[in-house]
């Protein structure tokens, strides 16, 4: 064999040697009952960045080092590693818990943020379900308010906006979709409420537009009896509009709706 490929032949073998010794050390440790022991190999690997086999570790030792002298940091460091191996929904319940547990530790604010944080990184795409998301909004403004000097404010402030027009986008979503399937009562309400939650949305001028649209089609099919004050209702939904958005790229097709209605609205 070349001398250079029996070298890394060699070399393969050590490492793979090394990595087997490693692995049963750290089995052997999950197993062992020196807990002072596992208390220093949880925070050796935590320490070098190991979260994962740290989180196992001190995950192991929180029932028995319940009540003693390390217990503040095995419960601060079980958060860490569960945030580090981006067990965001685990983490965030850990650091709330810590916070209760310790209210006066040195790391009660840290820890505060830290749950709200992992909350707003478990909150998912606007697309999905939004339980998460108003969680987080929640922690970060309960933050703010008890730390308002925290140097950590900018940060919730940002995270806030973003969640918030998380939430935006998924309430214009929803509300379009009535819009989409045809449903045109309910599209004029829900986009109404929108407008009403949401007054300085990207999206106020579509909303308008399309409160425009399902008026006029919910008002052509109602009854003769109803039909005259939902037509009215549409003209007065255009005239908001065109003060507000009268450069439009909708104006054309909102001229036309009210032009149709005014019509209508003269042969009744």
């Amino acid at each position: 064999m070349h001398p250079m490929k029996r070298l890394i032949t060699i070399a393969f073998i050590l490492i793979s040697i090394s990595i087997l010794s490693s692995c049963k050390g750290y089995e052997k440790m999950l197993k062992s009952n020196d807990y002072d022991a596992k208390f220093e190999a949880a925070m050796k690997y935590y320490n070098e960045e190991r979260y994962s086999r740290a989180r196992q570790l001190f995950e192991n030792l929180t029932l028995y080092y319940r009540g003693n002298e390390h217990a503040e940091d095995i419960a601060w460091y079980y958060g860490q590693s569960l945030m580090k191996s981006q067990y965001y929904y685990t983490a965030a319940y850990q650091f709330k818990t810590f916070c209760k547990r310790y209210p006066y530790s040195k790391h009660a604010e840290e820890g505060a943020f830290l749950s709200a944080y992992c909350k707003y990184m478990d909150s998912p795409s606007y697309t999905l379900d939004q339980t998460s998301t108003k969680e987080a909004i929640a922690e970060l403004e309960a933050f703010s308010e008890r730390y308002p000097q925290s140097t950590h404010i900018p940060e919730a402030n940002a995270y806030l906006d973003e969640l918030r027009n998380k939430l935006m986008q998924k309430d214009y979503e929803i509300a379009y979709s009535y819009y989409n399937t045809e449903s045109y009562r309910a599209a004029v309400v829900a986009l109404g409420t929108f407008l009403n939650n949401y007054p300085d949305s990207p999206h106020r001028e579509d909303a308008m537009f399309y409160i425009i649209k399902a008026g006029y089609e919910y008002a052509i099919n109602s009854r003769e009896d109803k039909m005259k004050e939902r037509l009215q209702q549409v003209v007065g939904n255009f005239d908001k509009f065109s003060a507000t958005f009268n450069n439009s790229k909708y104006m054309t097709e909102c001229q036309n709706i009210y032009n149709a209605c005014k019509a209508k609205l003269r042969e009744m």
